[in-house]
């Protein structure tokens, strides 16, 4: 494949991942709003429109210092406000509005996967158009899924934790909740001794079993991400 420049390839990351990252909260917003608490629909944050979900440290500034720094983007958007006494099941529903956020991210990893064989079939007859789009939905696909595992992790204040939150008997579940205010603490560290790779790598890798085209990514990865 050919080479990128560093502008290249923030160009074919930057629309994946601002995408992934906001229709991920928009997710949470439209669960929570038919569940009972419209909040985010009235601050306007139940869109697909990424400019309200922005943060420019989580969407922007952290994503390219990845890209710069260890080759890959992972990022944030403002979290879409729940008011979880307003649901109508507050237990439940509290795990309904947080599967959401991955959820969607597979949903859109689909779609991307979709993407990248229509790309691949058009390559010799539109090269220049074809060829983009396939980088692009090959980065939509790893980068939703990463989304999608990461915030799976059962460590409040990501998805997972808050499922298991809403999952779990009374007691137990108030312990989960008290490890919030340490969460991102929790992920620093997996991170930094290599332990959150192999912990998301099975899972991504599950969810590539039905991705159609995911063959492709072991080419189309290193070009983007190298």
């Amino acid at each position: 494949m050919e080479e990128l420049s560093l502008v290249q390839r923030l160009a074919v990351v930057a629309l994946p991942l601002i995408f992934a990252i906001t229709v991920h909260e928009a997710a949470h917003g439209f669960v929570a709003w038919k569940l009972g608490d419209d909040t985010a629909r009235r601050l306007g944050r139940i869109t697909v429109n990424p400019i309200p979900h922005i943060d420019l440290v989580g969407t922007i500034l952290v994503p390219i210092a990845m890209v710069l720094l260890v080759g890959f983007a992972i990022g944030w958007a403002k979290p879409v406000p729940v008011d979880f006494t307003r649901l109508r099941s507050p237990r439940r529903d509290s795990a309904l509005v947080a599967v959401a956020g991955p959820g969607v991210n597979l949903l859109m990893a689909l779609i991307w996967s979709i993407v990248l064989v229509v790309a691949q079939h058009s390559l010799h007859a539109v090269h220049a158009v074809a060829y983009p789009l396939l980088l692009m939905a090959g980065a939509g696909v790893f980068i939703n899924l990463m989304l999608m595992a990461l915030n799976l992790l059962p460590v409040p204040p990501l998805d997972g934790g808050r499922i298991l939150v809403g999952l779990l008997p009374l007691g137990a579940a108030r312990v989960l909740a008290g490890i919030e205010p340490y969460g991102m603490f929790i992920l620093i560290g997996l991170l930094a001794t290599g332990l959150l790779g192999t912990i998301l790598w099975p899972v991504i890798q599950g969810a590539l079993l039905f991705m159609p085209g995911s063959q492709l990514l072991p080419v189309i990865l290193p070009v983007l991400f190298s």
